[in-house]
């Protein structure tokens, strides 16, 4: 395998300014950088490209939960009217064993919320997580980190209601809800700026960039983990978006690469 993923560990991320791969335009200047660096993606082929600014974009994909999604100035937000439950959004692609994903995120309300990338998401058995044999989900929690489905996630902002101000993120593997890493701050719990985030997945080795900032990074190689065995590293699988009830958030942009001819 190419070891291109690697320089993202070695370097500090650049702002890329009129990527040339197909289907990625030159961002406008009001733009979050994209922190994608252009030697990473020049031996990658651009796999998703969705500008998340209207319910066109969103075609496919599905909500578990009390979500609730409008557009407005080209963002997705994203809410659970009158904070009645927590919510996962999901993206229809199955996505490969190794990728770079990217997308800009920004707070709407600092007082409470907390928001989570699942990636490498499929069924116990392989299957799709759209698959009608698996138990039904909506929002609530263990059904996504001890149900019947595998997963990594990423909380990459938490400021929750219960545990206001934490900050720090972390990255875990279910269905055994097993904390893998405590990671760096993510977004600051009462940041207002757009952020982009960086997500890095080069098979078993994992990370997550926040802007420029790296606060995850981990390879998952060590099976049991505090007397639980996690079983091996997960591969390919879906991406969705959740956050708790209390979150108000926007979202646009979303990129994923992956290895030419993978």
């Amino acid at each position: 395998m190419s070891n291109t993923f690697t320089l993202l560990a070695k370097a500090s991320l650049i702002t890329l300014v009129g990527l040339s791969l197909s289907g990625c335009q030159k961002a406008p200047d009001t733009m979050p950088p994209n922190a994608v660096p252009a030697q990473v993606t020049q031996h990658m082929q651009l796999i998703y490209d969705n500008p998340m600014q209207n319910a066109e974009d969103m075609t496919g994909w599905q909500m578990e939960g009390p979500g609730q999604v409008s557009f407005e100035n080209n963002w997705m937000q994203m809410w659970s009217p009158d904070e009645a439950m927590h919510h996962v959004y999901w993206a229809p692609i199955r996505f490969p064993d190794s990728f770079v994903a990217s997308w800009q995120a920004q707070a709407l309300n600092t007082e409470a919320g907390l928001v989570i990338v699942f990636f490498a998401a499929k069924g116990e058995n392989g299957e799709s997580i759209f698959d009608s044999q698996l138990l039904p989900r909506n929002g609530i929690f263990t059904q996504y980190t001890e149900g019947d489905i595998k997963s990594y996630h990423i909380s990459y902002y938490a400021n929750a209601a219960h545990n206001p101000d934490r900050q720090h993120a972390n990255l875990r593997k279910n269905n055994t809800f097993s904390l893998l890493q405590k990671g760096k701050v993510g977004i600051p719990a009462h940041s207002t700026k757009p952020h982009t985030i960086t997500l890095v997945k080069q098979s078993a080795h994992i990370q997550l960039f926040i802007d420029d900032e790296k606060v995850i990074d981990y390879i998952d190689n060590t099976p049991v983990v505090d007397n639980v065995d996690t079983g091996k590293p997960l591969a390919d699988g879906y991406i969705g978006f959740r956050q708790m009830k209390w979150t108000q958030f926007q979202y646009r942009n979303l990129k994923v690469w992956a290895y030419k001819n993978s």
